[in-house]
């Protein structure tokens, strides 16, 4: 299995909060393995286990175990190339967090973020990719702290999720990890995840700019089939995508359009932790949710597109997904 990476530029927030501490950011980049040039170099990668080396010295130097939530401070919209800006072009809290599933490999993929619609809340979840090793605890304090801190940026300094949970044991003394969340944390729980309240996510941001968002989501396509390999799950998604429109082909559809008996197509697939009704469960969401945001597209042809037989099954698979009608779902883009 190939080793999980990140962004050069996200490490390049760590080194500043090492620098305002009087630390040779540089000197322990170096330490721990990492070419402190590569920071210049937007597209720039660090591999996962330079990066937990580094946040283990730093954690060391430093004195400091809640150096992960300092760090968001330096964290701008140019730190996640093209998706800080797609975020800020959002026009609510549940596109940014859809955006920030959709792309989030773009700056790491040693972490995947799911978000799931409950009755009463929101909750993103921080998954580690199957066989990989998890990243450093301060990492995932990093990126909880950088998400509430966007919600922050959207709808007001005062803004709190309704709980955190962390897999880190309880720290010696948690004080920053309330007073950054200002929420209830949970620490040594069974996952990472934040949950947030439905108001908060389906109200519209009036600054959202759906032409940006959408020339930054181009930017980001284009970078995500760069890095992605051609791994099975990834034809197995295009062929999906390209036979939807003619209906919902069948695990055996795909294995001929792949040239492959329907046997190897699943060993190839287990291989990889996937299952072919759950690629196509995901194909035709994230599709539903791609093409709610062109206004110019009818809910009949979104459906059509999809494979879906009729209106009516259309509504009643996004409303699984989302918990809102695609109706509903594009009014609160408005």
């Amino acid at each position: 299995m190939t080793e999980p990476t990140s962004l050069a530029s996200w490490i390049r927030a760590l080194c500043k909060q090492l620098d305002t501490l009087g630390l040779d950011s540089a000197a322990l980049c170096r330490q721990a393995g990492l070419d402190p040039l590569l920071m210049d170099d937007p597209n720039a990668h660090y591999p996962l286990s330079g990066t937990t080396r580094l946040w283990e010295i730093a954690v060391q130097v430093s004195g400091d175990p809640a150096i992960g939530l300092r760090m968001s401070r330096f964290v701008s919209p140019t730190t996640f190339h093209a998706l800080g800006y797609a975020l800020v072009a959002s026009g609510s809290l549940r596109e940014v967090f859809e955006r920030i599933v959709r792309y989030h490999k773009v700056v790491s993929d040693a972490v995947e973020p799911e978000l799931a619609r409950f009755d009463d809340c929101y909750c993103l979840r921080l998954k580690m990719p199957l066989g990989s090793p998890a990243p450093a605890f301060e990492a995932i304090d990093a990126f909880a702290a950088i998400y509430v801190r966007t919600c922050r940026n959207r709808l007001g300094r005062d803004y709190a999720p309704l709980a955190v949970y962390l897999r880190r044991p309880e720290p010696a003394d948690p004080h920053q990890w309330h007073k950054v969340f200002r929420a209830p944390v949970h620490f040594a729980a069974d996952e990472d995840r934040l949950e947030f309240a439905l108001v908060d996510f389906d109200c519209h941001l009036d600054d959202a700019n759906p032409e940006l968002a959408h020339h930054n989501e181009t930017v980001l396509d284009q970078t995500l089939g760069l890095l992605q390999p051609l791994t099975w799950e990834r034809r197995v998604r295009n062929a999906i995508e390209a036979s939807l429109p003619d209906g919902v082909p069948s695990a055996g559809d795909i294995a001929r359009d792949l040239h492959l008996t329907l046997r190897s197509l699943q060993r190839h697939l287990a291989d990889e932790g996937c299952r072919y009704d759950s690629l196509l469960d995901e194909c035709r969401q994230n599709l539903a949710l791609h093409y709610l945001r062109d206004r110019s597209i009818t809910l009949i042809d979104i459906g059509y597109r999809l494979g879906f037989a009729d209106a009516s099954s259309f509504n009643r698979a996004f409303k699984r997904w989302t918990g809102l009608s695609p109706g509903q779902y594009r009014d609160s883009m408005r």
